[in-house]
């Protein structure tokens, strides 16, 4: 399922109508039909009930009107709250229809929004069709004040494309923005859909088909990662044995940090990976031997604060010559003397790396390793270690997640998986996919270290490292949605733990689906 830009939008709606000779009023048509479509699945009876129409002079706002025409045909109570200025040539045209009509329209006037408060407050559901995809600055006047009025009114609002004062491009609020219930997608998804704070905005989206050629969008670059895409999963055969599912090399653990070492090699263990072993300092090791019944453990020579020191180097190449895949960072710490053995690892590798946590800390301080290493490589920072990735701040690898993470990954030719809600999985051939699941609960410590098992054991298993991480992403977070589902833990108290018992289960029902 594609994710458009606003711009990218633009230019398909514009090709259809110029090269397919789709008449724009027939799209516009077809858009309101279809969110009237959804309003009636939503709202059972809907003719029964008043509803306001919000519109701007835009084709945002002439699909509204749209809406109102055909909820009008229908027997329903519909009033239609205006902005006022220019309109474009299709919603003029729809506009006119609505008043020849009769049908009850209010300008908005920013001096007097009693009119508007007496239509909200006397609707049962409020359409929102103000902005649309084409908002590109902060919402302010009589527009901010129209928003501002539905928000304190707190109904039932139904978006068109996106909510109005959210940035499509961005997810950013602009000035004031209006809270869905649910919005009804045209055509595509929109990036402000998927990232936050415009997800937590749009409600529920629902996606419809608005007549657009599919073959229009094939270029873009940026797709959702569905159920549907991840239940590909790999089988397994009955001859099979545990050799068959390679053997993960995890390089972790430092003094307070033994618990980042474990969660990761038991969360490689519950994706199905045949063996996992654990490198960690040699002081360590009884505490992690003593955890892990199934993991073997690999004793390493330490630094005197007990981190793997560069003396372990020739034992971790040795080792790397018979493993499949290494992750290295979980817990690691920030010594310098370990920092440097993780960039000589990376930089030598003849296998395929999971790099997190302080591994992504000992690369920061020279990302060229990246380049000079030949190993196919996954990287998952969170936002701050992007930050350091790249010299960002945390705030602005955030306001552009998909654009600094695409950057990244295209430049250093590696598979870089950006964290956090709507987590970003971009590859080396421009190609980006955003995860569909997954839930605020999960912002708590230890499930990046699961993530990271959960990747290097799929890529142990033979997955490519793009597959890995965009099955491993979305599965972390269906386990995630399953521990917040359960009504003994909820949002609030699961933990990284949680998410180990509820792989196999996810895993379980995706192959279920399938049939398989």
């Amino acid at each position: 399922m594609k994710i458009l830009t606003a711009a990218e939008m633009r230019d398909i709606d514009r090709r259809c109508v110029e090269e397919y000779g789709v008449p724009s009023l027939l799209l516009m048509e077809n858009a309101g039909l279809q969110v009237v479509s959804v309003l009636e699945d939503l709202f059972p009876g809907i003719t029964t009930k008043n509803i306001c129409i919000l519109a701007g002079p835009g084709n945002n706002g002439g699909d509204g009107f749209v809406v109102a025409r055909h909820l009008t045909n229908r027997g329903g109570t519909v009033r239609v709250a205006y902005l006022p200025g220019t309109m474009t040539a299709d919603a003029a045209t729809n506009f006119a229809i609505l008043r020849t009509m009769g049908v009850d329209l209010i300008e908005v006037k920013e001096d007097d929004l009693s009119p508007l408060a007496t239509a909200v407050g006397q609707a049962d559901i409020v359409v929102d069709a103000v902005f649309g995809t084409g908002l590109s600055r902060p919402v302010s006047g009589v527009a901010a004040a129209m928003i501002s009025v539905v928000r304190r009114m707190s109904k039932p609002v139904v978006a068109i494309d996106i909510p109005s004062g959210i940035s499509s491009d961005t997810g950013e609020v602009m000035g004031e923005a209006i809270n869905a219930q649910c919005t009804v997608a045209l055509g595509y998804y929109k990036r402000g859909h998927i990232l936050y704070p415009g997800a937590a905005h749009a409600g529920e989206v629902r996606v419809v088909d608005i007549g657009l050629p599919p073959e229009l969008a094939a270029s873009c670059k940026v797709s959702l990662i569905t159920r549907d895409q991840a239940g590909a999963m790999m089988p397994r055969h009955n001859d099979a044995h545990k050799g068959s599912f390679g053997h993960l090399l995890v390089v972790a653990g430092s003094v307070g940090k033994t618990g980042a070492a474990c969660m990761t090699a038991e969360a490689a263990l519950r994706m199905g990976t045949g063996l996992v072993s654990v490198a960690l300092p040699s002081s360590l090791n009884p505490i992690v031997a003593g955890k892990l019944t199934e993991v073997m453990t690999v004793p390493l020579p330490e630094t005197k604060e007990q981190t793997i020191s560069l003396k372990a180097r020739r034992r971790l190449q040795e080792l790397g010559r018979s493993m499949s895949v290494m992750a290295v960072g979980p817990g690691l710490s920030t010594n310098a003397e370990t920092s440097q053995l993780v960039r000589d690892l990376v930089k030598g590798s003849t296998i395929p790396l999971v790099i997190d946590a302080d591994g992504l800390n000992a690369v920061a301080v020279n990302t060229d390793v990246l380049r000079e290493s030949r190993a196919p490589m996954v990287l998952t920072p969170h936002p701050g270690e992007m930050g350091r990735l790249t010299g960002l701040t945390s705030s602005d690898v955030q306001k552009n997640r998909i654009e600094v993470a695409g950057d990244f990954a295209r430049k250093y030719g590696v598979v870089l998986v950006l964290k956090g809600a709507g987590t970003v999985v971009a590859c080396p051939d421009g190609n980006i996919y955003v995860n569909s699941t997954g839930n605020p609960g999960m912002a708590t410590a230890g499930t990046g270290d699961v993530l990271c098992g959960v990747i290097g054991g799929l890529m142990a298993q033979g997955m490519d490292p793009e597959r890995a991480a965009r099955f491993g992403v979305f599965l972390h977070g269906m386990a995630g949605d399953m521990a917040a589902a359960d009504p003994a833990l909820g949002m609030t108290g699961m933990i990284a733990t949680d998410l180990l018992s509820r792989l196999p289960i996810a895993v379980n029902r995706l192959a279920g689906e399938r049939g398989a």
